[in-house]
């Protein structure tokens, strides 16, 4: 079992593991269902969405997120971009993107230090009307602090917040409240967010402290997506950490997690 240190910008480096993915069979569905107008992006009636998928990734995590993308209801066409990929991370390939997604992987500031030469670009792309979805160590490189800058807040670790249920970097499952439902999903040293007052986002699902397990927000013109637990984990990663979800391998917290960004309310969070 392969095993990756997760770097956190308070300075802690857990390991983390990840697993193969799921090979996800696309969904067909036209982009109006969705109330959104996307970039130049569409092959027919998919979008595309471009992966992050190198150094600053684990082995499986770039996998599963472009399997998640599929499977939504816009049925994306994905394609991995990075250096030792056909695609690079360039102006080129924004064009041509509906979103880019940053999955999870390894030290924020080693996978920083992979990714700043292209900050100006992804920050760019999300502020001229593009989105961005950040998967636990995606979701610590919008900060601003070693990361794009994507997010106006805070970024912090979750296991370090008083009251929190896990203080433990092991692989997990834990309760979220989404939408107001409890769900559990599965969780590895991820990430709470808290937006600053007046900042336009939403908050779809808390850890059981109440600080912010998942926002959308926007920048610019564009919407941000961040996620500190996996919605993206397949059957497999539970597997090979000898876990179970009580609720079972779903993936619509993922595709509510899309759906959201690429179409949010943009209602303006309070100050709490």
């Amino acid at each position: 079992m392969r095993q990756i240190r997760l770097g956190l910008p308070l300075g802690a480096a857990p390991r983390i593991s990840r697993r193969r993915a799921l090979v996800g069979v696309a969904a067909a569905s036209a982009l109006a269902a969705l109330g959104w107008a996307g970039r130049s992006a569409v092959s027919g009636d998919r979008p595309l969405a471009l992966v992050y998928r190198g150094p600053a990734a684990c082995s499986g995590c770039a996998e599963a997120v472009a399997a998640l993308l599929r499977s939504s209801p816009a049925g994306f066409r994905t394609e991995y971009c990075g250096p030792h990929e056909q695609r690079q991370i360039s102006s080129d390939a924004f064009a041509e993107a509906a979103v880019y997604a940053q999955p999870g992987g390894g030290d924020v500031r080693p996978a920083w230090r992979k990714l700043r030469d292209y900050a100006e670009l992804i920050r760019g792309f999300v502020g001229d009307g593009g989105h961005y979805l950040g998967f636990c160590l995606g979701a610590y490189l919008a900060a601003a602090d070693t990361g794009f800058g994507l997010i106006r807040g805070e970024v912090d670790q979750y296991i370090s917040t008083d009251g929190a249920s896990v203080d433990s970097t092991d692989d997990t499952v834990i309760p979220v409240r989404w939408r107001g439902r409890v769900r559990h999903m599965y969780f590895q040293d991820g990430p709470t967010f808290k937006l600053r007052p007046g900042v336009p986002g939403t908050v779809l699902a808390t850890y059981d402290t109440g600080a912010a397990a998942a926002v959308v927000t926007t920048f610019g013109a564009g919407r941000v997506g961040l996620v500190g637990p996996h919605p993206e984990a397949d059957r497999s990663w539970y597997a090979d950490a000898g876990l179970t979800n009580p609720d079972g391998i779903r993936f619509d917290l993922g595709h509510d997690l899309i759906k959201r960004t690429m179409d949010g309310d943009g209602q303006a969070i309070s100050k709490s």
